[in-house]
């Protein structure tokens, strides 16, 4: 089962499953689920919610970071199971359903997904201490949006003292489908320089052209 659908960012993710576990908390008769089917993701939500919480504290440490992304993958492992096993292939659940719980609509007339042929253009926001967020449009489009076809953005990026040569040198890679994507960094990694280089991506993975490199500093 293709995981792109679920939220990369911590709050937009948080957002997600909570709406997710309440809309099917509702329908468990309709979608014919067993009850506490749902038993094991309250607690893991809940701890979620709170290392996130507590993660978005000016004066959070590394055990807090640490903490939220060890519960942030717990609860995504158990999401992923409980989906695929009781939501995405269950004939009671319709594509209205799907939609309201922000699951994928599998589109039945296999209409061709085109390799996306355009560029991404980011803006850089360094405003907040340790953060640096990252808006992405369509190059030349004045809308912060994605183009048609399109359903997310690849950002290859790396913490390097003198500019990369290539973007082979840009060794680690996020996936988003929201603009902004948030980086976030420990008080160590401050004024080290951040380099950045997009590029479009369907809902099969194929890739589109290698946009700009682009640079900030941490603040």
């Amino acid at each position: 089962m293709a995981g792109d659908f679920i939220p990369h960012r911590d709050g937009t993710f948080l957002e997600w499953a909570k709406n997710l576990l309440t809309y099917v908390n509702t329908k468990l008769a309709a979608f014919n689920i067993p009850a506490g089917a749902t038993a094991e993701i309250q607690p893991l939500l809940t701890a979620y919610d709170t290392a996130f919480q507590a993660a978005q504290n000016p004066n959070r440490g590394k055990i807090d970071v640490l903490t939220k992304n060890e519960a942030k993958e717990a609860l995504i492992s158990v999401l992923r199971t409980f989906i695929k096993a009781y939501l995405m292939y269950n004939p009671a659940v319709t594509d209205a359903d799907k939609e309201s719980m922000g699951l994928p609509v599998h589109d039945t007339t296999r209409t061709p997904t085109p390799v996306p042929s355009t560029i991404p253009e980011l803006e850089l926001d360094s405003s907040i201490i340790r953060q640096v967020s990252v808006h992405y449009r369509d190059a030349g489009n004045e809308k912060r949006s994605k183009p048609h076809g399109v359903h997310g953005i690849e950002l290859r990026w790396a913490l390097l003292e003198n500019p990369p040569a290539s973007v082979e040198d840009l060794k680690n890679s996020v996936f988003d489908t929201a603009s902004p994507y948030t980086f976030v960094f420990d008080e160590v990694e401050r004024g080290n320089a951040l380099y950045i280089c997009p590029r479009w991506e369907n809902n099969k993975g194929e890739k589109g052209p290698l946009g700009e490199i682009v640079k900030a500093i941490i603040p």
